[in-house]
C-alpha cells in the first residue's frame, strides 16, 4: 500500500466531493464512484438495466472514444495519489484509465471548467483489483476527471491529498483550526488500531463508531495520543471533544496542550514537535468525559499555537475534535 492512501480523500462524498458531470451512466450511477466504504456485490440481483453493481458502468461502445466522469472535491488541495477500484468488475472493467486535473475559481458549472492537466497517464487496468497512481503535480486542484477506455465499469475513485484551503477565505474569520478542510491534519498518533485519526478532523458529524478515531484496548498503563498540525499559527478559543456514538469505548478523561513552533505547520513535514519538548504548555487540564456525548470548553489562553496534542485516557474512541479560532501571522 502506497504511503499516499493514508492522506486524507479529498473526493469522499461525506467531505462535500461530488460527481458533477459523465458522459454515460447507462448501468450504474456515477454517485458511486465516490461513496464511503469498498464496494458491496450480491449476485444475482438484477434490475432493469442487468446485474446491479455498486459503482459507475456505461454502456457498451459501439462507435470512436471513451467515456468520463468529473468530480469536484470536497476538499481542494494537492494530489498525492489516485486509487481507481474496479472491484466486482470482472467481465465489465475498462482495459485502461487515465486522470485529469483542473483548478478552478468560485462554483462553476461542469461545462465551465477548463485548464485540465493530465495527473496520472493512460495505464492499464485489470478486472476486481485495486490500482495505486502516485501523483507528483504540485499544484493546487479542485476537480477530477475519470478517463476511462473506452468504456466498463469501476466501483470506487479515491484521490488522496493534502488540503489546500483559499487562504483569502479564511482571513478574519472564526474558523475550525483542526478541520481537514481547513487545512488541519494529524501529523502523529500512539494507535490507529480501529481507525484512522484524521477521521476526528472529518466535516460533519460521524454517523456511527467507524466515522471516528479508535484505539486497540490499553493493558500497559500507558495512554493514547494525536498531535494535529492546526491550518495555520492562531489562538484557540473554545475545545469540542465529541464522543458520539461512543457508548462502552470512550476515553474516560482527556487533555490538550499546545505549542507554537514558530512558523506555519508544513503539510509535508511528516514530523510532529517531540511530545517531550518543554515548549508544550497546557490549554486544557485532564478533564472527565462522558460516553456519547458532545463536550464543549471554552479555552481562556491568548497565546500562539501552531500544533495541539490531544491525549486520551487510557484509550478508546472520539468522533470529532474541533478548535475553533482565528488565525494570526
Amino acid at each position: 500500500m502506497n504511503a499516499f492512501t493514508r492522506l486524507p480523500d479529498l473526493a469522499l462524498r461525506t467531505y462535500g466531493g461530488s460527481v458533477v458531470a459523465a458522459n454515460d451512466e447507462s448501468f450504474a450511477e456515477r454517485e458511486a464512484l465516490i461513496r464511503p466504504g469498498p464496494a458491496e456485490f450480491r449476485p444475482h440481483t438484477f434490475g432493469a438495466k442487468g446485474q446491479v453493481y455498486d459503482g459507475w458502468e456505461t454502456r457498451r461502445r459501439r462507435e470512436a472514444g471513451h467515456d468520463w466522469a468529473i468530480v469536484r472535491l470536497g476538499m481542494p488541495g494537492v494530489v498525492r495519489g489516485v486509487v481507481v477500484d474496479t472491484a466486482w468488475f470482472r467481465g465489465n472493467y475498462p482495459p485502461y484509465a487515465s486522470v485529469e486535473a483542473c483548478a478552478a475559481e468560485g462554483h462553476p458549472a461542469p461545462e465551465e471548467l477548463d485548464g485540465w492537466v493530465e495527473i496520472v497517464p493512460k495505464s492499464p487496468l485489470r478486472g476486481d483489483a485495486t490500482h495505486e497512481f502516485a501523483v507528483t503535480d504540485p499544484r493546487r486542484f479542485t476537480h477530477v476527471r475519470l478517463n476511462i477506455f473506452p468504456d466498463g465499469g469501476v466501483a470506487r475513485l479515491r484521490v488522496h491529498g493534502r488540503v489546500v484551503p483559499d487562504p483569502a477565505f479564511l482571513h478574519g474569520l472564526t474558523v475550525d483550526l483542526a478541520a481537514l478542510e481547513n487545512g488541519g491534519f494529524v501529523t502523529a498518533c500512539s494507535d490507529e488500531f480501529y481507525s484512522s485519526p484524521n477521521n476526528v478532523l472529518a466535516p460533519g458529524l460521524a454517523r456511527n463508531q467507524a466515522e471516528g478515531w479508535e484505539t486497540a484496548r490499553r493493558r500497559d498503563g500507558g495512554n493514547d495520543w494525536l498531535v494535529v498540525a492546526l491550518a495555520g499559527p492562531g489562538r484557540i478559543a473554545v475545545a469540542e471533544i465529541d464522543t458520539a456514538n461512543l457508548k462502552f469505548n470512550a476515553p474516560g478523561w482527556a487533555s490538550l496542550t499546545g505549542i507554537d513552533t514558530g512558523r506555519a505547520p508544513q503539510p509535508d513535514d511528516g514530523q510532529a514537535p517531540p511530545p517531550d519538548d518543554d515548549a508544550w504548555f497546557p490549554l486544557l487540564p485532564k478533564t472527565r468525559l462522558q460516553p456519547d456525548t458532545r463536550h464543549r470548553f471554552r479555552l481562556d489562553d491568548d497565546r500562539r499555537v501552531t500544533h495541539v496534542r490531544l491525549d486520551i485516557f487510557p484509550d478508546g474512541g472520539l468522533a470529532r475534535l474541533r478548535l475553533p479560532g482565528t488565525l494570526i501571522a
